[in-house]
């Protein structure tokens, strides 16, 4: 009868892909994608892979902390984070667990600005049980206000702790100073007062879990060793009666940025602390500045580089040195972050950063140079996908940007046509001082640029 019931329901499958493209075949990701949506707009990914008896089973819900666009109400994406291992009816926390055990499976969860995502690796000869574990607890999550403040208390606790490092302290004050408007000003776990009244916004969690844990928002990635078939048919029988959704939003537009901004940590007795933060594009498959980005960051500061020899190796005066911008949603940063020795060596520190800067948007990289950082960026990838896990996770990051995991090759693709020309052209446009925020950790009180390098600027 089971098996009666799963050759039916695949007739109810729409857009259903079983074969790759062409482009797919050639480009950096070297498997089948397979795609069905379901008639509620849940999709489901399939990748079958060479890994007998094992299977990723991951969610990507499409809704972080970008998402929490009222007053009051930050870090509750990353509060579900938590709150979807309490249990339901049907499985309580301590039987989701045991179940978890009995078919071999470790589960676990992280949020971000643009997404959330639930992931787990077990017995791929049990991946209905999986199917029925996940659907339970995404279809009839149930808490009570006492559970609800009982885990409100726990996101605090990992506030304090977090928040504790100097380093997250900055990251916090970094963002919240360079956007405005937009709600990636507060990071994931979300601001300080609002984590402390989280205890006393149980309503309000009930209505951000309605409007983010539904079919629209989500998809399933099932990497390993299945077939699409069965994992089409099993995605309708445990999800086919999840209800869509009606909850729709705007997120904030952060306006453009007109003159440098400052984010400074006090600390004694604390590496000092350099970043030059500039705002940088949202992920596009259609617009290369940000792989021509990620290209200067690899060229640049990277440990082959000059400026890498000349302060980390030669001189000792930079302990760490790294740059580079995160693949966003919307406009995000892209930053050189340098860990001092000296903190009387700041300015200087800072001028040279801004040197090599200036010399990108004047003379262009060598051609072998940036072959072969463009080779670097995709072998990297292309060596790390090399488990269920991992592919099923480098999937989750283009099914988060774009709603699209086979949009990975399009990235990919995005750095073989970057020219010298192509990055000094991005240079001149990201690299200027009226989009940057400067974030700095010292025992000074502020960090205060001497006046000659304000007017240089």
């Amino acid at each position: 009868m089971k098996y009666k019931i799963i050759v039916i329901t695949l007739c109810v499958f729409i857009a259903i892909s079983c074969s790759p493209t062409k482009e797919e075949e050639q480009g950096v990701f070297p498997y089948e994608i397979h795609q069905a949506k379901l008639e509620n707009g849940l999709n489901v990914v399939t990748v079958p892979y060479n890994s007998p008896g094992l299977a990723s089973f991951y969610i990507v819900v499409r809704a972080g902390s970008r998402n929490e666009i009222e007053p009051g109400k930050t870090g509750f994406a990353h509060f579900f984070e938590h709150m979807m291992f309490r249990g339901t009816e049907k499985y309580s926390k301590e039987q989701y667990s045991e179940a978890l055990k009995a078919i071999g499976a470790a589960a676990n969860a992280n949020t971000w600005w643009d997404r959330t995502v639930y992931h787990m690796t077990g017995n791929a000869g049990m991946l209905d049980k999986m199917f029925e574990l996940e659907s339970d607890r995404f279809m009839n999550l149930k808490y009570s206000e006492a559970d609800f403040k009982v885990e409100a208390g726990a996101v605090k606790g990992e506030y304090t702790k977090n928040y504790s490092s100097p380093y997250m302290k900055l990251y916090e004050k970094t963002y919240n100073t360079a956007f405005t408007e937009h709600t990636y000003s507060h990071t994931t776990i979300g601001f300080w007062e609002d984590v402390v009244d989280m205890p006393n916004q149980y309503e309000y969690s009930l209505e951000f879990f309605n409007r983010f844990y539904r079919p629209e928002y989500c998809t399933i990635i099932v990497v390993g060793d299945v077939t699409p078939d069965k994992v089409d048919a099993l995605a309708k029988e445990y999800f086919g009666s999840w209800e869509h959704g009606s909850y729709t939003q705007e997120i904030p537009k952060e306006p453009e940025q007109t003159e440098t901004r400052y984010a400074h940590v006090q600390e004694k007795n604390f590496p000092p602390v350099l970043g030059l933060n500039y705002k940088d594009p949202a992920f596009s498959v259609e617009n290369k500045d940000m792989a021509v980005l990620d290209v200067i960051g690899s060229i640049a500061f990277s440990e082959k580089s000059p400026i890498y020899k000349k302060l980390v190796v030669d001189e000792r005066k930079v302990r760490q040195l790294d740059a580079g911008g995160l693949d966003m949603v919307d406009p995000g940063l892209w930053s050189v972050d340098a860990v001092l020795v000296n903190p009387d060596d700041m300015t200087e520190i800072k001028n040279e950063i801004e040197g090599v800067l200036e010399k990108l948007k004047t003379e262009p990289v060598d051609s072998a140079d940036l072959a072969q950082a463009i080779s670097h960026i995709k072998y990297n990838y292309a060596m790390d996908i090399d488990s269920p896990d991992a592919i099923a996770n480098s999937l989750s990051w283009y099914t988060w940007l774009t709603g699209d995991p086979a949009s990975v090759n399009k990235a990919y693709a995005r750095y073989d046509n970057i020219t010298p020309e192509d990055v000094m052209d991005v240079a001149k446009r990201y690299f200027v001082p009226q989009h940057l925020t400067v974030s700095t950790i010292s025992a000074d009180e502020e960090y205060v640029e001497p006046e000659t390098l304000k007017t240089d600027m």
